[in-house]
């Protein structure tokens, strides 16, 4: 690693927080490691003691809280608040899901009293967030998005699938709906009208996508972190190679990749629309028209964040502690081809891509160098992986019985 590591005020803890049960979250792991690793005192709320990110020997303690996302905000808030007041100071919160960081852009005057946070526009992360709210921006702004339609009832469903043409990606419309009242478990790409009218039961919780087939399309991925004055540094990029479900879920093979144009237009937006924090921006290169097309943009930490660092070993969770403590976060570009792995789903993505078209690849694509970012292994931090692989498998048998 080249030049002086960056170094991280000690004396600031730091809490991760989630909402919802989904102990399988690698990135929890990869922000207990990364600010661990920096001698960070590292809290976490966690669903049980013996999830992947419970059990890291960087983790300082595990404050347990089994979360559903059907509780009312202020009791989140409440008992959130209560778990600050025990700490040994003002900590850096980092929520890693979308309801946690709207959560707290919604309520950060209040949290400020034990808290360290971004400040942000509070509705504006549930504007980014939800599908509804981001294609306006998308509009509004002039960037390139899907074709996208919002069904009223079951005629507009029929209709506008038929417009946008099959197959056809259905998503949850906001960030809560998916632990509320899901009609999808993710995002999800459907081949028929039969498939989608027996899927989705409730229209006006869903949006409908065009597809943009992956034979002519690129998945680009953005992290990034966007400060005080509106400079957006750190900005890292990222071509994503498989995902679980194929062709429509979370990543689970991809590399790092420099793209300054796609980083300056990622970056020209947050500005344009006064973001502050880190961000998780997924874009997808239409080849058939040459547009980068903006399909999500997450209000926080990604889940494969660690797959991007420079050469001082700055990712965007050290980057926001040094930000949220005073400190000036340096310049440098990132480490280049560095790939990342998340290994319980990379193994089912593998034999769903087995015969299937896979993505395009972006002219001199390079050879594989740079290291390999594991979502869960790690030989300084063992027993993540081995928690992961029991759960996943645990998870995998209880599939197949049903």
């Amino acid at each position: 690693m080249g030049g002086r590591a960056v170094e991280l005020d000690r004396s600031v803890p730091a809490l991760l927080f989630k909402v919802g049960r989904y102990p399988l979250h690698q990135g929890s792991v990869g922000a207990v490691r990364s600010l661990g690793r920096a001698g960070v005192a590292v809290h976490a709320v966690v669903e049980d003691a013996y999830t992947p990110t419970a059990l890291s020997r960087h983790l300082r303690r595990r404050h347990v809280w089994p979360t559903t996302g059907l509780e009312d905000p202020a009791t989140l808030l409440d008992r959130l608040l209560r778990i600050g007041r025990r700490l040994p100071a003002r900590a850096v919160l980092v929520p890693t899901d979308d309801e946690a960081a709207l959560l707290a852009a919604g309520a950060q005057d209040r949290l400020a009293e034990c808290f360290l946070l971004p400040k942000v526009d509070p509705d504006l992360p549930a504007g980014l967030a939800g599908k509804r709210g981001l294609y306006r921006r998308c509009l509004a702004h002039g960037v390139p998005a899907p074709d996208t339609r919002f069904p009223a009832d079951r005629g507009g469903l029929v209709h506008h699938a038929r417009e946008l043409g099959y197959p056809v990606v259905v998503k949850n419309l906001a960030p809560w709906d998916r632990l509320r009242a899901p009609v999808v478990a993710g995002t999800t790409l459907v081949p028929d009208e039969r498939a989608l009218l027996a899927l989705v039961g409730t229209p006006r919780a869903v949006l409908l996508q065009a597809y943009v087939p992956r034979a002519v399309a690129q998945d680009w991925i953005v992290h990034l972190y966007a400060a005080p004055d509106g400079r957006c540094a750190p900005v890292f990029t990222g071509l994503k190679l498989r995902s679980w479900p194929p062709h429509a879920g979370v990543t689970t093979y991809a590399r790092a990749l420099a793209n300054p144009g796609l980083a300056r237009r990622s970056a020209r937006l947050c500005r344009a629309i006064g973001y502050r924090g880190p961000a998780d921006l997924d874009w997808r290169l239409d080849l058939r028209d040459g547009r980068y097309k903006l399909v999500d943009f997450n209000p926080r930490v990604g889940a494969q964040f660690r797959m991007f660092e420079t050469e001082r070993g700055l990712d965007v969770v050290r980057a926001l502690h040094l930000d949220l403590t005073g400190r000036a976060i340096p310049t440098g570009a990132q480490r280049e081809g560095r790939r990342y792995v998340a290994e319980h789903l990379d193994v089912a993505a593998l034999l769903g891509y087995r015969g299937r078209t896979g993505a395009a690849r972006p002219p001199g694509y390079p050879p594989v160098r740079g290291g390999l970012e594991s979502a869960w292994l790690a030989w300084d931090d063992p027993l993540p992986a081995a928690a992961a692989a029991v759960r996943a498998l645990a998870a995998a048998v209880r599939r197949y019985g049903r």
